[in-house]
Formats: C-alpha cells, structure tokens, sequence
C-alpha cells in the first residue's frame, strides 16, 4: 500500500510539473546593449516565491511557471527595473522575452525605479514620437489580420488599407511607395508574395510572422538611421532559436498556408538555430482566393541561425526567399474579378529573396561595433496575350504586355554605438547599397498603330540594364538632460550615383516625462527619397531614338513635425494623442499644367508608362490628429481605439490643390478580445476577439466614357483628378478559437476560426471602363470570407 501511495504522489507531481511552462531570455543594458550579469526576474501573482538570476551572457530561466498570462518583475541595482505583463505560456513552447533596462539617471545604488513596459514604446532607444512596437502575440491574435504584419499595422493610428485584396500600408496619407522595409537592420524589398517593381504591398505577406521578435513600426519623424523614405518605417528582426530543447510547430491557415518549423540549440557557444517553411494551402486545394476565381501559388522558406558568442565576436546568419505565380484564363474569369479580364489570358511570376551575415563584438563595457553584408533580389514577370474579336469568327490572340524586371542588391552595414555615460549615448554608421537592376516593359496599351498592322504597336517603355548606389552616413546621440527631459538629436546624409545628389537631414526628438503617468513629444524630421525607380527609367521617344528623360530627377523631399502627449490613465490603460504635419516638395509632375503628381502612385501592381519629362516641381501636404485608448490585455480581456482624422493633399504642375487618392479623412478602429481560462485545471483557454473598421473612401478620378468607347480602352477625366470619393469602407471581423495545453506532455494545440466582413458588406474596389460592355462597372471587394488554422507546438 505505501509503495501504490509513493508511486500515486510521483506521478501527481510530474503531472503539476507537466502543466507549467518556461519563461526564458536575456536582460542587456538598454543603452550600450551589452549584458546584465545577475540582474533579478520575479515571476508575480503567483502563491510561492520564483526568482532567478541571469548568468554571465544575461540570460535567465524561470522553470514551473503556471500556464497562462503571466507577469515578470526584471530589476537591477542602479537601473529602473520594469515589469512585463501578457507573458503567454503554453505547454508546447518556452515563452522568450528579452528585456532592456535603462541606468538610473543619478546612479542610484539602493533605489530601484519601476516602470511597466509598454507597446507604445519603441524598442529602439533613440525614437521619440511617432513609434510602436509589436510582436508575434499581436500579429496572430487580432481578427481579420491574417498573420500578416502589414495588416496589422492597419490597426494602429494614422494607417489606413481600406482594401482587402492588398496589404499596402499607407501611413499619414503617404503613397505606400513611402515605406522602408528594414530586416535585421538592413533595407530589404517588399517582402511580399505577387509583389512587383517598385511597390511595397500585395496581396499576401511572404513574412513569417512566427519567426519575428518585438519589432518596431515608425510612423514618422524617425531617427537618423533610418533614410531613403518618408513614409515610415518598418523595423522588423527575427528571435533567436530556443537555446537549450529542440523545439517544433505545425500549422495550417488559408492565407498563410502549410507550415513546419523547427528550433533549437547549435554549438558549445548558446548558439541557436530557426527554420521555417510554408506552402499555399490554396494551391494544394486548387482553388481561388482574395478576389480571384484563379489559384495562386507561393511558398516562402525563412530562418535565423545564430552561431552563439566567441572571441571574435557573434556570428549569425538570416534569410528569406520566397516564389509565387497565378495564371488567369480569361474564359474562367467573372467580370468582377479583381485582377483580370475575360478577354485576356495572363500569368504573373514573382521571387524575393534576402540573405545576411550578420557580426556584433562588443568594445569594452559599454560599446559595439555591428557589421551587417546582405544580398537580396526581387523580381516579377508577366505576360498577358489579348483575344481580339473573341467569340466570333474572326477572333484571334496577339502579344499585349511583357514585364520582366530583376532588381538585385547587395549591401553592407556598420553601425558603432558607444554609451559615454548614464546621461548619454552616441550611434554612428554608415549604409552602402549597390542596386543592379535589368528590366523590360512592352506594351500595346493605349498606343497608336503606326505599322499599320491593325492592332496598337507594342511599344518598349522599358528596357534597361543599370547600376546604381545609395549611401547613407549617419550620426545620432541620447541626452538625458534632466531625469525627465530626454534629447534624441543627429544627423542623416543620402547620396545616390544616378542623379549625384547629396543631402543633408537632421533630425531631432524632445521627450518630457510630466509626473508618473505624463509625457509630451515633440519630433522633427527631413527626410528624402528617389522617384520610384519604375517611372525614373521610363523611355520617351525623340526624334525616333528612346531617351530616358526621368532618370536625373531629384530626391522628393518631406518635412515632418509632430506633437505628442501619452498619458497612463491607470494601471492598465493608457491613452495617446499625436498632432503632425508633413510639409513635402521636390515631388515629380509634367512640364506643362497637368493634374498628375508622383505623389499618387503605388497603390495597385504597377505605375503610370506614359509620364515622361518630369521636373521636381510637385508639392503636397499630410496634417492630422491621431488617438488612441488602450486596454492592456489583464483580466483575461483587452481593448484597442484607434481614431485618426486628417487630410492628404497635392498640387500637380497646373498648381490646383487636390485630394490624393489616399485621403480617406477620416479612419477608426475598434479590437477588443476575451479570455477563459477553462478546464478543472484551468490550463485551457477558450478565447473571442472581434474587430471594427469604418472609414472615409478613397478618392478617385472619374472615367470619361465617351473618350473610352471611341479609344476602346480606359480614358480618365484628367481635368477631374481625384475629385470622386468612394462610399464609406466598413468592416467587422470575428474571431474565435480554442488552445489547448497537455497534460502530461510539452505540446499544445490552437484551433481558430475568423470571420472576415462577417456583415458581407460591398466595399468598393474600383470603377473601371469595361472595353466588352462598353460602359463603367463598379467591382467591390471581397465579401464575406472565412479564414481558419491550427496550430501544434511540440
């Protein structure tokens, strides 16, 4: 009977053992980003004591940790120690957090500030205003997101994409085309699938979000080592592999796909290594998707392997690639497909792919030197053949357009930051980008038929084999003038070979901590970037030779100011409020008066071929007034209100003030979500999360119908530029779904359903001439639309 009773309580305790979880990471110093040896993490809200110390490299494990959401205290004599809330710990996977820690302002030896770490705040120290971080959690819980961090980033303040087929992300009224994709410190293309020269969205994100760690999302003014935009930014960086246990998971989405992914240690030195594939889960169907009766097909392959520390320093190595194509007949095609014609047979091919070295060796205590050697390639095709007289006896097929366009970069990166004291910190570098691009465009639309033939003559707009680089030196530094008034202040230069133009941006950002819970903001930034390189290469024909007549263009150049006030209204909300106004000129219009701007390109998959002879002569304005009110997730439930109200608008060289098609006036959401902890041991969790989106329209140029029946292709009421607005976007999106935490086991399951535009409402996605009805038809986006996943850690 005593050997049944030992045998009983052996295995209660591995089965309590069994329903706990780890919270692993490292804690650095904020400011020189070295280490943190022996700095204290305190698991709170628990019945008994856990606490550990970090080891030599920083790094910590809190074992037993119940499942759930849970909440850390990190803190370290002589610095503000901080508390990290909604730890998510699952039975199937570690939960890893890394955690930085500012000095004390006066070198404080017994007192500990403590602050609670907050999404509003940027990961990199040096941002002021404008900035949030995100991560995984956020991308992969929201309703209608489906784990694309472009969509996400519709959520937050001053971000609109009322258009479900594509992921643009258009920031303060910005074209898309405004947005710097960073990757692990490097500029890298539109990391999208069906992307295309030029443009940074598409219809479905090539980024895995279930490799991503905290990142940072920059929505102006941002510091000096950002450059070559003036839009935003997007800062992204991949977590580290678990260090010690192999670990795996296995899900399966319709937009995101099929996906394995594994992770573990590598090495004697802490190194690590992260690998993950997907596929289309649609292309294993062989069904349509996002608009299209077509079926796309893409898959993507991305990693992070670390090779851990050593005396020459850290090593790791981080990639993308990613494939995809889709091909349109044009006798399966409705007339309210969003992207082809029943009279075209199409097919589009794209590939991007980036691949970086990445080396860190820190220079004494309190500095590092960071050198960053990255390939990348991005590249689109596609062809289209036209049915003339379809459906009749005299119908035949003829060659209409052929895109082939290969853009590859090699870049190399330095980045020195050095922290001179508790007060203050120096960042300095240099970014060295070599462009090789070879592209061709050909196509017959809306040419004349000079050869007599009877059909537009194909027409070559394109056709180049260029070399080109951009360097970009830059200086920044912290001041912490007082313990409440922080300067972050520097310098950025831009040069480019194609034009010869060297720039000079400073930059500054003022932060002032009112009391406990108040602080104001204030930003400035100037900020350049090249005519998108589509329209810099386009050919003019002159006295019968093609000359290139954009490529000496200037950079466009922006001004941003923004005032900012954060308040933390109690312990688990907070409430911000953002002023900006973005001043920009130097934008690319015609010489003679015309309606048309540069400013309104990069909406769809390609740019205007026929604005040729441009001058910098355009000009624009974003001003506005951002809100937001958030309920951090505690209580097992959260809330998100985000408002924004402004005005987007662009003279083109007839000087008339115009509307751009990216003024919506006005954008508002509202995220909310709830948790149950269910289950006798409360180790499951049931969860809702449901989402609301009403905004203004896009502005749009009505069509002139007549010139479109005469021509026999689209003609646009130039005259009338953007002066049409769409009727109001609105969109509600539920979500729901089950995890489940083994008992005796480390895995876990997850099981979603999201219902998107659950209300089936028609939002408009473009009027276009129809060349076959012979009049405007409206095609509206997509409506009613179900997503589901799974997901399996182990």
């Amino acid at each position: 009977m005593k050997k049944i009773t030992f045998v009983f309580i052996i295995v209660l305790g591995y089965i309590a053992n069994a329903q706990t979880g780890i919270i692993k990471g490292n804690v650095i110093d904020k400011q020189s980003e070295t280490p943190l040896v022996g700095a204290t993490i305190e698991l709170l809200n628990v019945e008994q004591n856990n606490g550990v110390i970090t080891d030599i490299d920083g790094y910590f494990t809190l074992k037993n940790v119940p499942l759930g959401r849970q909440r850390i205290r990190v803190s370290y004599i002589g610095f503000e120690s901080i508390t990290l809330p909604n730890i998510v710990v699952t039975s199937g996977k570690d939960a890893v957090v890394n955690i930085a820690l500012i000095e004390s302002f006066d070198q404080l030896d017994e007192i500990i500030i403590t602050s609670e770490t907050s999404k509003a705040q940027a990961i990199n120290k040096l941002t002021s205003v404008s900035a949030r971080q995100f991560g995984v959690e956020e991308v992969t819980r929201f309703s209608g997101g489906r784990s694309d961090v472009g969509r996400l980033a519709a959520n937050f303040a001053g971000v609109s994409s009322p258009d479900d087929s594509r992921n643009d992300i258009v920031i303060r009224g910005n074209s898309p085309v405004g947005l710097l994709w960073r990757l692990e410190g490097i500029p890298i293309p539109s990391p999208n699938h069906f992307s295309t020269a030029g443009t940074t969205g598409s219809p479905v994100s090539a980024l895995n979000p279930n490799l991503l760690k905290n990142s940072d999302f920059i929505t102006s003014a941002f510091p000096s080592e950002y450059g070559n935009a003036i839009g935003g930014v997007f800062d992204l960086g991949f977590r580290k592999g678990n260090l010690d246990d192999y670990e795996f998971t296995g899900q399966v989405g319709v937009f995101s796909g099929v996906e394995a992914m594994a992770e573990g240690p590598l090495g004697k030195n802490k190194g690590s290594f992260l690998v993950s594939g997907r596929y289309s889960l649609v292309s294993i169907l062989g069904i349509g998707a996002g608009g299209t009766s077509a079926t796309p097909n893409y898959y993507d392959v991305s990693y992070n392997v670390d090779f851990g520390k050593s005396k020459l320093g850290n090593f790791s190595l981080f990639g993308i690639i990613g494939s995809s194509d889709i091909e349109f007949k044009g006798n399966d095609i409705d007339e309210d497909d969003l992207f082809a014609a029943e009279d075209e047979n199409s097919r589009a091919d794209s590939g991007f792919g980036v691949i970086g070295l990445k080396h860190q060796i820190n220079i004494g205590s309190s500095s590092f030197l960071r050198i960053i050697a990255s390939g990348s390639f991005t590249g689109n095709e596609f062809e289209m053949d036209r049915f003339i007289n379809k459906n009749t006896s005299q119908e035949r097929i003829i060659k209409y357009t052929e895109v082939d366009n290969t853009e590859s970069r090699f870049t190399f990166s330095t980045l020195f930051n050095s922290k001179l004291s508790s007060k203050s910190t120096l960042r300095t570098g240099v970014l060295v980008e070599n462009f090789k691009i070879e592209a061709l465009q050909r196509d017959r639309e809306k040419q004349p038929d000079i050869n007599g033939d009877g059909d537009p003559d194909l027409f070559t707009f394109i056709d180049i084999n260029e070399n080109l680089n951009i360097i970009q030196p830059y200086v920044q530094g912290q001041f912490r003038l007082t313990e409440k008034l922080t300067l972050n202040a520097g310098i950025h230069g831009q040069y480019s070979t194609l034009n010869e133009q060297f720039v000079f941006e400073p930059r500054a950002g003022l932060s002032y901590k009112a009391g406990k819970n108040h602080n104001f903001n204030f930003g400035y930034g100037l900020h350049h970037q090249p005519v998108s390189l589509p329209l810099l290469f386009l050919n003019e024909e002159i006295n019968g030779e093609l000359v290139q007549t954009n490529k000496d263009l200037d950079f466009v150049r922006s001004n941003h100011y923004v005032l900012g006030y954060d308040v933390r209204i109690s312990k688990d909300w907070r409430g911000k409020i953002e002023l900006y106004y973005q001043d920009i000129d130097n934008a690319a219009v015609e010489p003679f008066s015309s309606s048309y701007s540069t400013l309104t390109e990069g909406a769809n998959f390609g740019f205007e071929n026929d604005r040729v002879s441009l001058i910098n002569e355009g000009t624009g304005f974003n001003q506005g007034i951002e809100l937001t009110l958030e309920k951090f997730f505690s209580n097992g439930y959260y809330g998100l209100l985000t408002t924004s109200l402004f005005e987007s608008k662009y003279k083109g060289s007839d000087g008339i003030e115009r509307n751009t098609p990216f003024n919506n006036e006005y954008v508002a959401n509202l995220l909310a979500g709830k948790e149950f902890a269910i289950g006798k041991a409360k180790k499951d969790v049931l969860f809702f999360d449901t989402k609301l989106t009403i905004s203004g329209g896009r502005y749009y140029t009505p069509v002139n119908l007549e010139a479109s029946q005469s021509a026999g292709f689209q003609v646009l009421r130039e005259d009338l530029a953007f002066s049409k607005q769409n009727d109001d976007y609105f969109r509600w999106d539920v979500k729901f779904g089950y995890k489940i935490n083994s008992k005796s086991k480390k895995r876990s399951h997850q099981l979603y359903v999201d219902l998107q535009n659950v209300t089936n409402n028609e939002n408009i996605f473009t009027r276009r001439y129809n060349r076959l009805t012979n009049k405007v038809d409206q095609v509206d986006q997509i409506g009613f639309f179900p997503d589901f996943g799974y997901r399996f850690q182990f």
